[in-house]
C-alpha cells in the first residue's frame, strides 16, 4: 500500500513539474540563445550540459559540482532504472533475454551495450523501455531540488538533444572535440578496438551538430588547463545574478508571492471586518 501511494505521489509530482517546465520554458519559443539573450537570462535557471561520448563532458559536470552548482545527472538516473528487480529492469531482461544478465542478477552493462551500439533498431528499444523511468527520475530530482531552493540546476544529460529535453533548457552547454581526439581518446579510455568506438560513436548524434545547436561551447581538444580556464568563464555566465522573471520562478520567489497574497487577504480582512 506504501509503495502503491509513492507510485501514485511520483506520478503526480513528475506531471505538476512537466506542466511547470513546459510554462516556463516557453514552448516552441525558446531558439536559440546568443550575446545579448545570455545577458538579459533565462526564463528559469535549467543550464543543459551535453557532448559526446569521451568529449569530456563527465569532466565538466564535475567541474560544475565542485563549485557547488547542483547536477542532475541523466547517466546516474539511468544506472538506477536498471538496477535488479526495479520496472526499467523487467522490461528490459523481457526484452532482450537473460543473457544479458550477469552471475548476480544483475545486467552486465557492456554486455548490453555491445548489443545496442552495433543495431539500432535494439538501441531504439532499449531507449522507448528505459525513456519513461528516466524522464521521471529527472524531473523527481528538479523538483526535489527547486524545494530546497536551489536556484541553477545543470541537466546532465548525454542524450539532450534526441529526447528533446533541449527546450528546457537555456542556455546548453555542449563540450566539443574535434573527431580524431574523441576517438583516440575513446579507445585509450575503454581500451576498444577502432571498429568498437566508431560504432559507439556513430551511435550517437554527431558532436558537429550538437554544437551548432549549442548556445556555449567548451571546446576541449586542449590540455585539462585550457579546459579549466575556458569553464571558468562559461560558469561566471552560469553563476551570473537571476533575472527578476527567474526569482519569481524559483522557490524563494514562489514563497515570496505567496506570502504577499496571505498579507494581502489578511489585510483585507481587517479592513472590511
Amino acid at each position: 500500500m506504501l509503495l502503491g501511494s509513492f507510485g501514485i505521489q511520483r506520478v503526480l509530482v513528475t506531471r505538476v513539474l512537466f506542466l511547470y517546465l513546459r510554462k516556463v520554458s516557453g514552448e516552441g519559443n525558446r531558439g536559440l540563445v546568443k550575446g545579448k539573450d545570455l545577458k538579459q537570462g533565462a526564463k528559469m535557471r535549467l543550464v543543459g550540459l551535453t557532448g559526446g561520448i569521451a568529449s569530456g563532458k563527465s569532466t565538466v559536470s564535475s567541474m560544475f559540482k565542485h563549485n557547488h552548482i547542483s547536477v542532475v545527472d541523466a547517466d546516474i538516473i539511468a544506472r538506477d532504472a536498471l538496477k535488479k528487480n526495479s520496472g526499467g529492469y523487467k522490461k528490459v531482461v523481457a526484452a532482450f533475454g537473460p543473457d544479458i544478465l550477469q552471475d548476480d542478477g544483475q545486467v552486465d552493462r557492456l554486455k548490453l551495450g555491445r548489443i545496442v551500439f552495433s543495431d539500432a533498431s535494439k538501441r531504439q528499444l532499449l531507449n522507448r523501455l528505459l525513456a519513461p523511468y528516466i524522464s521521471s527520475g529527472i524531473f523527481l530530482e528538479i523538483f526535489k531540488l527547486w524545494i530546497k531552493g536551489h536556484k541553477v540546476i545543470v541537466l546532465d544529460i548525454p542524450l539532450l538533444f534526441e529526447a528533446k529535453m533541449d527546450k528546457w533548457t537555456k542556455p546548453i552547454v555542449v563540450v566539443w572535440v574535434d573527431p580524431e581526439t574523441q576517438l583516440r581518446r575513446l579507445m585509450e579510455r575503454d581500451n576498444s578496438t577502432e571498429e568498437d568506438a566508431r560504432n559507439r560513436i556513430n551511435a550517437q548524434m554527431s558532436l558537429e551538430l550538437k554544437k551548432s545547436q549549442a548556445d556555449i561551447v567548451i571546446d576541449n581538444t586542449g590540455s585539462r588547463q585550457d579546459l579549466q580556464e575556458r569553464f571558468s568563464e562559461v560558469l561566471s555566465q552560469v553563476k551570473r545574478p537571476l533575472t527578476w522573471t527567474e526569482f519569481w520562478l524559483s522557490r524563494d520567489g514562489a514563497l515570496s508571492a505567496l506570502l504577499g497574497v496571505i498579507i494581502g487577504v489578511l489585510a483585507g480582512k481587517k479592513l472590511f471586518w
